[in-house]
């Protein structure tokens, strides 16, 4: 069987290139789009998936580019805002979604997954609120929508405040996991990461909507103790010679914003 062709927005950032690194391990065939100036920060992981520069939130920079792919997984968002200088949530989380939906149309990308957000005391409102409206636009013109409602992501050993920590703890063990704390409590962004690649690859879409719960779920005992390297088969170990994960540069950053001339 062919393996399934999959374009990540946000290339050069933490969470789309661990999506990509992910999807390698799972045998797919990766493409990457990226912000203008972001190249270098591929690193190795440049080396094994094809990528472009493009800008989300100028159209006729996505022309063509999910051309020829089964998926196109958008990872590209902001929880911070600067509404004075017009970047505001939703220019940031729902523009940008709606250009990748509409190029993923104009390309006959029939499956578009979306990184949204669960509903959290500590999310904005207006992030919250252009999440949804990105979930309902692209469910409206006609795509197979696969919706993340992904909890807030972190490093695996990086400094956290007290506070998500507990967050953490509570929504990852029984029984307050059974709870609120299971759908909203941070995860680390590898497990996101396999979760996401996992679910796009999947042989049929068991639902439009998933949670922490079931990104953890397909994530192994081993997987969710420790932040355990992608395996890939053998066969791909010995022609690329290392893990997808090992190639991740963890200085790089987790988002992506629009250049400064923009809007």
């Amino acid at each position: 069987m062919a393996a399934k062709r999959v374009l990540v927005t946000g290339g050069g950032t933490f969470l789309g290139d661990s999506i990509a690194a992910a999807l390698l391990a799972e045998g797919a065939e990766v493409s990457l789009l990226m912000r203008p100036g972001a190249e270098e920060r591929l690193g190795p992981l440049g080396q094994r998936v094809r990528w472009w520069v493009a800008d989300v939130w100028n159209p006729a920079s996505l022309r063509g580019r999910a051309r020829g792919h089964q998926s196109v997984i958008h990872t590209v968002g902001s929880m911070t805002a600067d509404p004075k200088t017009g970047l505001n949530h939703h220019w940031l989380n729902f523009v940008s979604a709606r250009n990748v939906a509409n190029m993923c149309v104009s390309d006959g990308c029939s499956h578009m997954v979306l990184m949204s957000t669960v509903r959290a005391p500590w999310i904005n409102n207006h992030y919250l609120a252009a999440k949804r409206e990105a979930e309902s636009y692209i469910s409206r013109i006609g795509l197979q929508p696969t919706i993340i409602r992904a909890p807030m992501a972190y490093l695996r050993g990086q400094r956290r405040h007290p506070f998500f920590m507990l967050m953490t703890a509570l929504g990852s063990v029984p029984p307050t996991s059974w709870l609120g704390f299971g759908r909203i409590g941070p995860m680390p962004a590898d497990m996101i990461a396999r979760g996401v690649a996992r679910i796009t690859l999947a042989e049929k879409q068991a639902k439009a909507i998933y949670y922490a719960r079931d990104l953890r779920r397909l994530n192994t005992p081993q997987e969710a103790r420790r932040a355990a390297s992608i395996v890939v088969d053998e066969e791909r170990m010995r022609e690329q010679q290392s893990h997808p994960f090992d190639l991740l540069d963890e200085n790089t950053p987790f988002g992506w914003m629009p250049p400064e001339d923009e809007p």
